[in-house]
């Protein structure tokens, strides 16, 4: 008899193939074209790649500092003044991490213990569950209210409990595209006031809130910016998705804590990027531009679906539109999208997949983070084949 090399972890039983990998693989076999996954198909400002090259032949190639090249966390700390009004102190404050995943993953590792309870909200990007539960931490789920998704803090209030370490909010809200405002922040305020919770806060989306609106960032709010580690993610912003750079910034003790776990599952990052990026990063435009840019997007992308059986689902933030199909299929949503796939030629997410009981409301999801000429040839088969 073979004997067996090792045992599964039992933590890690449930953990199969993202939806993402899933849906793209399918895209590519059938030719569809690929508005599930979240990354553009443009270029970033070729400034970028000119600003790398250059690095690159100066030499600037070795190990950076474990916590990030000097000139992008002052580039970061001068950022997120300028935004919030919070000054993070750039040596003991400011970190760059190998994109937000990681940052994320970094963070639960860095504060969630076995038995610990974390509260997220569903639909809930697909990475956090996961996370606390291979530190062995128990994740809590609250439920954003259908069809605003917005949180019941209420319902959040009667879920902390003794065990909880740690509460993960997402604004803008990936899949959702809800935004928190103010009052909600005030209202997360009141429920950590007083405990030992952590709060982890994904802002990856930050410069991409639309119709006017504000980001309300938890760096920004004088009472969480002292038990919040904020994540932001470069990929993001300049469309540089595979370069998988981010940052955290938050406290100088909670970013103790972060970087005794970032300095041995990733150390550092690639340097000549950091450098190239600080540079650009000086350009303020570039970021404060972004809502614009996604905003002509969404509401180009949106004007294709008239004359769809889609009901479309406000989108007050990210690149993702939600979208209701119900009086197209009655399908649950897995067997909708791969349908879409297939037959219409156009791949989206089933939102189920952001849930931990699969609940299904029959909405899919969007990406609108692609050249005009896609969303249209996308839009001429929804309007076509449905």
């Amino acid at each position: 008899m073979k004997k067996q090399l090792f045992v599964p972890r039992p933590e890690l039983s449930n953990i199969g193939v993202t939806i993402f990998t899933v849906m793209s693989k399918l895209a590519a076999e059938c030719g569809a074209i690929n508005l599930s996954q979240g990354f553009p198909d443009f270029q970033a400002d070729p400034a970028l790649f000119d600003a790398v090259h250059r690095h690159m032949l100066a030499g600037r190639n070795q190990y950076a500092p474990m916590a990030g090249m000097p000139e992008l966390r002052q580039a970061i700390a001068d950022k997120v003044e300028a935004l919030y009004g919070t000054r993070f102190d750039v040596e003991s404050e400011v970190t760059v991490t190998a994109g937000a995943t990681q940052a994320i993953f970094t963070a639960i590792a860095a504060f969630v213990r076995p038995g610990d309870e974390v509260i997220v909200f569903e639909p809930v990007y697909d990475s956090y569950g996961p996370a606390v539960e291979m530190v062995g931490g128990t994740v809590v789920r609250s439920r954003l209210r259908f069809p605003d998704y917005a949180p019941d803090w209420e319902a959040v209030r009667r879920l902390v409990t003794a065990k909880t370490r740690m509460i993960i909010v997402n604004s803008p809200h990936n899949p959702a595209g809800s935004v928190l405002s103010a009052a909600d922040l005030e209202a997360l305020a009141a429920i950590v006031r007083g405990t030992g919770i952590v709060v982890l806060s994904d802002e990856v989306y930050e410069h991409i809130v639309f119709d006017g609106g504000k980001h309300e960032s938890l760096a920004g709010h004088p009472e969480l910016r002292e038990r919040t580690l904020v994540v932001s993610s470069f990929g993001k912003t300049y469309h540089i998705t595979g370069w998988k750079i981010g940052y955290v910034v938050g406290p100088r003790d909670l970013m103790a804590e972060f970087r005794k776990v970032h300095q041995f599952n990733v150390f550092t990052v690639h340097t000549p990027s950091q450098l190239a990026l600080a540079e650009c990063m000086q350009d303020a435009s570039r970021h404060q531009g972004l809502a614009a840019f996604y905003q002509e997007k969404r509401d180009f992308f949106r004007r294709q679906l008239v004359g769809t059986p889609f009901e479309l689902l406000p989108c007050r933030g990210t690149y993702f539109q939600l979208a209701r199909y119900d009086a197209i299929s009655d399908l649950p949503d897995r067997q909708f999208a791969e349908w879409m796939t297939r037959e219409v030629g156009v791949a989206v997410i089933p939102v189920s997949a952001f849930y931990g009981d699969g609940r299904d409301d029959r909405v899919v999801r969007f990406c609108f983070a692609k050249k005009e000429e896609t969303l249209a040839a996308a839009g001429e088969r929804l309007r076509q084949r449905l």
